[in-house]
């Protein structure tokens, strides 16, 4: 069948041919891969047009344009809605790429991957994550807006979210709502595809609530609109513009719109339609039965929207030229944000004296307030924990509805919705986030530090409380697992720092290393080292050593290296070397070379100290080392009671060390 297919279609006709060319491209790329979720895609597509051909601003010429609108499409899943749209819109997303959906090396991955594909703002999948990304990106953007007042009005652009059920009843999105309400974020707009269906049914054997009373108690502005109705969406979305609180429509749908038999159905959401569904779907549109068919007329419409962008965009060009030249000063600062570069050289470093005792979480607050100084574009917050994390930025006002150039965020008790922020903070370009909270409380977050980690993104995670040693809370609150949980996360950098002069160290690197981070800190007074200092940079290296080769080995992390080091002195009748290695990760990348000229081979006799699960020390240890560590909750107790209750005394150490020495080679 020839392209030439809808030549005849006009005005309202055309616009229906565009949508239903979404539908037949995401029922045509499930089929070819033989799964995915097509219903999404198929119930979305004429709201999904509307937004972007009346609404959205973006240019595939810049996919990365200062002043674009952000589009997330939280419902990931339906990701072969976005890869259509990203087709017709010009973002160099082929129809062989369509054809290769879900298969090796392709740009089409079963949900989007912003590092994958031209136009994905952000890498979705997990239901509740997109949404509150999308918070966090109307955040950042009314924090550059206030910061940048002379540039605000062409800076200005919206967050469009297009989320489902599943989104809606997960946590994180409750917490992210919550906070947006608070906040007042104008310019953030969700797209509700209420389909009223999920994997095991209908949403009515989970779900009743009112979706819109619920936002409505947000301080949300929510409106409920036939989604099919294309003149409904146009209204809801005019509506929306300038509001000056976030805004739900929910767009009442059928999955699955257009198949037979299966439409409304809960075996549309995640399945194929099958050769004969699909056939009798096209039959039911009047799609001719070609794979992959995009009408001329189609291609037209959407070239039409594409010139309308780029013209758009340089129409902004100018504007922004002529306000860089009259505001020369802030646009050459917000050219430095935006292109991440930093330059350390004004920071005023605390200093800390060997043999003074400060907590790590102590020191990082200095660090961080030193950091901010030189740093403008440094935003902080915590999870209701400011004065116990000292994520603070002294004399900075907070991030509010009537105040969004402050730079200390109250997320209040959501550790999920404040790490999934962080990741749209930084995504949205120009700001590194930090967030602070309790280690034990990192679960909380974890799902969203994992996306933050695969995205590589630069946010910060403050955690503190970090080992039993917090005293009297008791297990609930006393960190054990966790230092192992965060590191078994790939292409994510945990720091243990030893003392105060790592715990500096390791904000340098984490500043410089453009990369996910969390930092691991202490509330008890730790005693600033000798040996501590610039060698952390390199993750790990020798804080203590012994007169010629050793004959055995303490490694240890945080707290634990001063005790590592007082147990070296003790054991005076052998040759022993203490290492700290306050980042695995930094550590592993230093190559072979470095890693045996700290830990030599030819040294078999190592300890690893760590006041949590030993799991995993065999890494460095190897078979014939010894782990001493916590390998079970903690109790309720104060810290010296607690130190001799989990074996951690020097002289428990001692004795532990002795014994496996005596039965080693040594």
């Amino acid at each position: 069948m020839s392209t030439s297919f809808g030549s005849d279609r006009t005005g309202e006709d055309l616009e229906q041919l565009c949508c239903d060319a979404i539908r037949v491209l995401a029922m045509d790329a499930v089929e070819a891969a033989g799964c995915g979720h097509p219903g999404m895609p198929m119930g979305m597509a004429d709201a999904a047009h509307v937004l972007w051909t009346q609404f959205l601003r973006i240019d595939p010429q810049d996919p990365n344009w200062l002043a674009r609108d952000r589009f997330v499409l939280s419902a990931g899943h339906g990701s072969m809605l976005l890869y259509s749209l990203l087709h017709l819109g010009g973002f160099g997303l082929t129809l062989d790429d369509l054809k290769s959906f879900r298969q090796p090396h392709s740009k089409t991955p079963g949900h989007p991957e912003n590092f994958e594909t031209p136009g994905v703002e952000t890498t979705t999948g997990p239901l509740g994550q997109g949404f509150s990304n999308g918070v966090g990106m109307a955040m950042a953007e009314r924090h550059l807006a206030a910061r940048f007042p002379d540039l605000s009005d062409a800076m200005a652009h919206t967050t469009y979210v297009i989320a489902g059920d599943g989104d809606l009843m997960e946590g994180v999105a409750s917490e992210a709502a919550s906070l947006a309400g608070h906040l007042g974020l104008g310019r953030l707009v969700v797209l509700y595809d209420d389909n009223q269906i999920t994997i095991d049914g209908r949403t009515d054997i989970s779900f009743t609530e009112d979706v819109l009373k619920r936002f409505d108690a947000y301080g949300w502005a929510t409106s409920r609109i036939d989604g099919h109705d294309r003149a409904a969406v146009q209204a809801a979305l005019t509506a929306a513009q300038g509001s000056d609180r976030p805004v739900l429509i929910a767009c009442r749908t059928i999955i699955g719109k257009g198949a037979p038999t299966k439409q409304d159905t809960s075996g549309i959401h995640g399945s194929k339609l099958g050769s004969s569904e699909l056939q009798a779907t096209k039959e039911k549109l009047g799609w001719p039965q070609d794979a992959f068919l995009v009408p001329d007329a189609v291609r037209a419409r959407w070239k039409e929207r594409q010139s309308g962008w780029s013209d758009a965009r340089q129409a902004w060009n100018t504007r922004w030229s002529e306000l860089s030249a009259s505001h020369a000063d802030a646009s050459a600062e917000l050219d430095r944000w935006l292109s991440g570069k930093l330059d350390l050289s004004a920071v005023s470093w605390p200093t800390f004296e060997v043999g003074a005792k400060i907590a790590t979480r102590g020191a990082s607050g200095q660090v961080i307030n030193a950091l901010a100084a030189a740093v403008p574009n440094l935003i902080s917050g915590s999870a209701d924990l400011a004065g116990s994390v000292k994520t603070d930025i002294k004399g900075s006002e907070d991030f509010q509805a009537n105040n969004y150039a402050g730079r200390n965020i109250r997320y209040g008790v959501r550790e999920h919705a404040m790490a999934a922020a962080m990741n749209g903070i930084a995504l949205h370009g120009g700001l590194i986030p930090i967030g602070g909270t309790f280690l034990v409380f990192s679960d909380y977050s974890r799902p969203s530090i994992r996306l933050s980690a695969l995205m590589k993104l630069h946010a910060i995670q403050v955690l503190t409380h970090d080992s039993v040693f917090l005293g009297e809370d008791g297990p609930t609150h006393q960190p054990v697992e966790h230092y192992m949980a965060l590191r078994a996360i790939p292409q994510f950098n945990f720091w243990r720092p030893a003392d105060a002069r790592e715990t500096a160290v390791a904000w340098r690197c984490m500043l410089e290393r453009k990369e996910p981070h969390g930092i691991s800190l202490t509330r008890q007074s730790v005693p600033v080292l000798e040996g501590t200092g610039e060698g952390a940079r390199r993750g790990g290296y020798v804080v203590a050593d012994s007169q010629g080769e050793p004959d055995l080995i303490l490694i240890a992390t945080g707290s634990e290296v001063s005790l590592a080091i007082e147990v070296a002195q003790s054991i005076k009748d052998i040759s022993c070397r203490v290492v700290s290695i306050p980042c695995w990760e930094v550590f592993d990348e230093q190559g072979p070379d470095y890693r045996d000229e700290i830990l030599p081979p030819t040294c078999g006799a190592r300890v690893s100290i760590e006041s949590g699960v030993t799991f995993g020390w065999d890494r460095y240890v190897g078979g014939m080392g010894m782990k001493i560590g916590i390998d079970r909750f903690g109790a309720s107790a104060p810290l010296a009671d607690l130190q001799k209750m989990f074996g951690m005394t020097c002289e428990q150490v001692v004795s532990r060390v002795r014994t496996y020495l005596s039965d080693s080679v040594l």
